[in-house]
């Protein structure tokens, strides 16, 4: 990858690392792109947020951008990026065929963050209260999805899941994808060091973005379900729930007798799963990899969660903590490792052993950069390789182009 890239970033909102873990992954990203010496600029539709990461202080160019407006049109041939990566596959659904027609010769890459598709089955089969099928994947959002990865020149995938699941069911073409999970420096003895011990922490800690349907569902089963069992065996011990956004609903389900505490945002997620004994996620629908659970075993707080919970994240690994979706089991593993400090502190291990064998930057970052300059010398190629791509962007040009300029004209 030359040092003379230029890469534009379109996001559906403000990029808030301290809100969700598809911001961190964003500034992941980012960061790899910086250090390669490349010109980053980040443009979304999104009003300010409070919240955002300070991307000036990065050296990074931030742009207001209009759906349905031709202003688009000229930004975009202005600023001619080498590179557009789009943040998901909505953002592809208004930008890309733009793009295409202004910037023919900048790559089109899609970050998908997890399946959307795959989440939406899964929740379906959940509201149903039935067990999950492959047959439930070909539903309406995995047309638009699909469209959007066969549009761009590379898919970048988080799970090795969600890859297998591309292939074997869609029949994507593995050139089109590119797995990338999250990425994180290496955990060392001298990092573990710096970690409070089994003795200096108390009490169990969620989290996630309250927008998020399967992060609300985990915290009404904990509730419900999980919560009371433990605290009948740990009459002392609290949940500290912090995330993103809380609504009235949320804050309704505070209890201080219950020890049942919402906290709402942790403004420093490092300073909140440091002082936890361990992180609860009994997630029961989504995709993707956790967020939550990469940071417990960053911070070195071991985690009890379900499958899903697990998926694509620990490969033959023990896990760090527990994988359990029978809410007795989940139950007496949270109890176990927070009552004995040495199957604590072995979890804790298992945790380092899977960020250093999965997660590892320097693992990553070099097929990545390899990949995209690869695609970007033989682009002609490629994309003549890719014919049900460059059909549904003929459509989608013919369909969204004249949809947008209809929609700029009745708004005029």
């Amino acid at each position: 990858m030359t040092k003379q890239q230029h890469v534009l970033i379109i996001g559906k909102v403000w990029i808030e690392p301290s809100s969700s873990a598809a911001g961190s992954r964003t500034l992941q990203l980012i960061d790899v792109f910086l250090k390669q010496g490349c010109t980053v600029s980040f443009a979304t539709t999104a009003a300010h947020s409070d919240f955002k990461a300070n991307l000036s202080a990065l050296g990074i160019k931030e742009y207001n951008i209009e759906l349905n407006n031709s202003s688009f049109d000229v930004f975009i041939k202005s600023l001619k990026p080498t590179l557009v990566l789009f943040d998901r596959f909505t953002t592809e659904e208004q930008f890309g065929w733009r793009v295409a027609e202004h910037c023919a010769d900048a790559l089109r890459v899609l970050d998908t963050i997890d399946l959307h598709c795959l989440r939406a089955a899964r929740h379906q089969a959940f509201k149903e209260n039935r067990e999950f099928s492959s047959k439930d994947l070909f539903n309406d959002t995995a047309k638009r999805e699909l469209a959007s990865i066969y549009r761009c020149d590379l898919s970048l995938m988080i799970s090795t899941i969600e890859m297998d699941l591309l292939h074997q069911y869609f029949k994507v073409n593995p050139h089109l994808l590119h797995y990338i999970p999250f990425l994180a420096e290496p955990l060392t003895p001298a990092t573990q060091a710096r970690w409070p011990s089994f003795r200096e922490r108390e009490h169990f800690i969620t989290i996630g973005n309250f927008l998020h349907a399967p992060n609300w569902d985990s915290t009404l089963y904990l509730k419900q379900t999980i919560w009371p069992l433990i605290r009948k065996q740990l009459p002392t011990a609290e949940l500290h729930i912090y995330g993103a956004y809380p609504s009235q609903k949320v804050f309704q389900l505070h209890n201080q007798t219950e020890g049942f505490l919402i906290k709402g945002r942790a403004h420093s997620v490092e300073d909140v799963m440091k002082k936890a004994k361990i992180c609860l996620a009994p997630i029961r629908f989504g995709a993707g990899i956790k967020g939550k659970l990469m940071d417990a075993m960053l911070y070195g707080t071991p985690s009890i969660t379900s499958p899903i919970g697990a998926e694509s994240m620990h490969g033959d690994l023990p896990w760090n903590g527990a994988i359990e979706s029978n809410p007795e089991k989940f139950v007496e593993a949270a109890v176990k490792i927070y009552t004995d400090e040495i199957t604590w502190q072995q979890t804790q291990q298992n945790g380092q052993q899977i960020i250093n064998t999965f997660f590892s930057k320097a693992k990553h970052t070099l097929p990545f950069l390899s990949a995209i300059s690869f695609i970007q010398t033989n682009l002609k190629a490629h994309r003549l390789n890719n014919f049900t791509g460059a059909m549904l962007m003929h459509h989608s040009l013919s369909a969204s182009k004249y949809m947008a300029l209809w929609i700029e004209a009745k708004n005029k």
